[in-house]
């Protein structure tokens, strides 16, 4: 099974458009250490050249521009996506999806009940490309059984509900439904490996857990360093747990959570890194924090083979 990283930052990008902190200036000017990244989604694959694309985000088509492999060109019209999971509704996670309109058959779009409600309600997205190349809707089951993809051979997944709230723009916004957010695992039918990939954990339920402890790759929420970040720099009002995220450090924090598996050979790696997090800075002290723990950074273009 071969995984790569196509975008490895939360939504808005790094440095984000709007920004100024300290990260998304240094890197405009040259002053920090830090890699540019575009906002977070993997792909997936046995073959090397059918993939499937995991969250599709606003960046969609520079990331299929930096990576060959997503254009194979065996014919006039052609892509290396063969199908696509969507794990939310969230905008930097679905908005990629009007960019493959042009295909000249149906998208097959493997999504839960509630993400497919919020994508044809509050941010229609699948009745827009309905009058384009339409969508083929898959379900995705959420009571523990494994689903496999035709499409993208040799690999089977499955899905975990995670505790999270569905999108400002969802018509159920307040009244959480299980499935608007997932984790999932993918697991190699020939080797039995495994990768968890949860880019937004708000909260480690036993089954999550679980799923991370049997896993022999982790890519898991990077978003903040801290539970205050974004408050003390003045860019919001909000900790990291009302946002959805779980924070690097403290108590039961990321950081904590990863030193408790202790599975041989396993790696760790935090993806989804907001642009104010300091472990953008290549040579900082977080950095140097993470490494001691056996923690890796996600980068764009961050291969894995299984």
């Amino acid at each position: 099974m071969k995984l790569k990283v196509l975008g490895s930052s939360a939504g808005g990008g790094f440095p984000q458009w709007n920004c100024n902190c300290r990260n998304c200036d240094g890197v405009r000017r040259g002053t920090v250490d830090a890699k540019r990244r575009t906002q977070s989604s993997i792909i997936v694959s046995t073959n090397g050249m059918d993939w499937l694309l995991v969250n599709a985000s606003p960046d969609l088509l520079t990331q299929i521009a930096a990576y060959p492999e997503l254009q194979p060109a065996r014919r006039a019209r052609d892509s290396g996506i063969a199908a696509v999971v969507t794990m939310d509704a969230q905008i930097d996670h679905v908005t990629g999806l009007l960019m493959l309109r042009e295909r000249d058959t149906p998208l097959p779009l493997y999504v839960t009940d509630s993400v497919l409600q919020d994508l044809s309600t509050g941010f229609p997205v699948v009745s827009i490309l309905g009058h384009y190349c339409g969508v083929e809707r898959h379900g995705i089951p959420l009571d523990g059984s494994s689903f496999v993809i035709p499409a993208v051979s040799g690999i089977s997944i499955e899905a975990l509900p995670l505790s999270s709230k569905a999108p400002p723009y969802s018509p159920h916004r307040e009244a959480p439904q299980r499935g608007d957010n997932i984790g999932l695992t993918f697991i190699d039918e020939a080797s039995g490996k495994k990768a968890f990939y949860a880019p937004g954990l708000g909260a480690l339920d036993p089954h999550v857990l679980e799923a991370m402890r049997g896993a022999d790759l982790l890519l898991v929420d990077g978003t903040l360093w801290t539970q205050n970040e974004m408050i003390e720099l003045g860019l919001s009002n909000k900790t990291g747990a009302e946002m959805g995220h779980l924070a690097q450090t403290g108590a039961d924090g990321m950081i904590e959570v990863l030193d408790s598996i202790e599975r041989a050979g396993v790696r760790k790696v935090l993806i989804h890194i907001n642009n104010t997090n300091p472990i953008l800075i290549e040579d900082g002290p977080e950095r140097r924090i993470l490494a001691e723990h056996g923690i890796e950074v996600a980068f764009d273009g961050m291969a894995f083979e299984l």
